[in-house]
């Protein structure tokens, strides 16, 4: 099956990644955090504000974020200032904080959904008893990065879990904590998650006078 290296068609067969964006999706940059949340904002995009608060926050994969219950978001009436989700790819539980910006986007935007602790906190737009796709979730990420004017091509669900631990991480260096943030059981996942190579460890070495 295919062509032999010794077909003349050989050398005219194009790579499929030809002219695609390959390997882990770009971090948002804060500026560019705070252009989406505007950008929201302009369109009265209530739900979409919340899940992309949420979403940078939490750290989750997308297929998490999209199965958060209101139960693991809410007690007592009000939105946790810390919440803890077991991850579908690891069944480990993760611990994130929820703060100020989020909680209140989630709050206006719960008191709109209404619901029980039990229900989806983004639920599906076919079934609404049924949680939002990660289709759609991607869908969305792509329409938010492309109304500021970042190609969508270059950005995508996993941009937003990476956007806060890749701020941490420059500010801190600190990569335990941004392994046990991500809930990753190796710091060599984190390490090549987060693209980490040598002009990172010599710009944090540069940051260190002894």
């Amino acid at each position: 099956m295919g062509h032999s290296s010794m077909d003349p068609a050989f050398h005219e067969l194009r790579p499929w990644n030809e002219g695609r964006l390959i390997g882990a999706k770009r971090a948002l940059k804060q500026q560019q955090v705070w252009a989406i949340r505007f950008w929201l904002d302009q369109q009265r995009r209530l739900r979409d504000r919340a899940l992309f608060d949420f979403a940078i926050d939490s750290k989750l994969r997308g297929c998490d974020v999209v199965r958060v219950r209101i139960g693991d978001v809410v007690s007592g009436g009000r939105v946790r200032d810390r919440a803890v989700v077991v991850q579908q790819k690891t069944k480990r539980p993760v611990q994130f904080e929820i703060m100020d910006t989020a909680r209140k986007t989630m709050r206006a935007w719960l008191e709109r959904r209404g619901g029980t602790l039990n229900d989806f906190v983004f639920p599906s737009r076919n079934d609404y008893m049924d949680h939002m796709s990660t289709r759609q979730y991607a869908r969305l990420v792509r329409e938010w990065v492309v109304g500021i004017g970042l190609p969508a091509q270059d950005y995508g669900t996993h941009s937003l879990r990476r956007t806060k631990a890749s701020i941490i991480y420059k500010a801190t260096g600190n990569l335990r904590a941004v392994q046990i943030l991500l809930g990753h059981a190796k710091i060599d996942s984190t390490v090549r998650y987060l693209g980490v190579d040598v002009e990172d460890a010599l710009e944090l070495a540069e940051r260190t006078e002894v």
